[in-house]
């Protein structure tokens, strides 16, 4: 048996808690589902037998999804930040989540079809918006507040303009 992580992210889900999982595991690299819990009893939201935790790994990060019932609902308290190298990996990500009955948000964030949040960011933006050129910094900012997905060559534009 494999010890146990110290820390481990839970997510509450309304009964397709390893449904996501496996969304996940198939959607992003260093990233799997490990097991799967049935109960071992009725509980409020399901049946002896039902799947009530699935232990899954997004991304190298260890995470519970627990099949909780529909009283609690994700927010955008919580999210995934997912650093992407380039327009390309940006947009695979993107699409993903969004083509798979997710949401599109503002700046780079968008809502899986389980409304968990995640934040598609290319590692240029991060960068970009951090620059010492303070002016430099804001036209980026300022580009990306313009944006639902993040393009690239508007921010690197946006960046090196005058």
């Amino acid at each position: 048996m494999t010890k146990p992580a110290k820390n481990t992210v839970c997510l509450w889900y309304d009964g397709d808690a390893e449904e996501a999982a496996r969304f996940y595991a198939k959607t992003f690299p260093d990233s799997s589902v490990d097991a799967v819990h049935l109960a071992p009893g009725d509980y409020p939201s399901g049946k002896k037998g039902d799947v009530l935790t699935v232990e899954f790994t997004v991304m190298g990060i260890p995470c519970l999804g627990l099949n909780g019932g529909p009283e609690v609902k994700h927010n955008w308290a919580f999210s995934f930040q997912v650093a992407t190298v380039d327009q390309e990996e940006t947009d695979r990500y993107w699409n993903a989540i969004v083509g798979n009955g997710g949401a599109e948000n503002v700046c780079g964030w968008c809502q899986d079809k389980w409304g968990v949040s995640w934040q598609i960011t290319p590692i240029v933006l991060t960068k970009a918006i951090t620059d010492p050129d303070t002016a430099a910094a804001k036209r980026a900012f300022d580009a990306m507040m313009q944006m639902t997905k993040i393009d690239v060559a508007a921010i690197e534009a946006a960046l090196n303009s005058n």
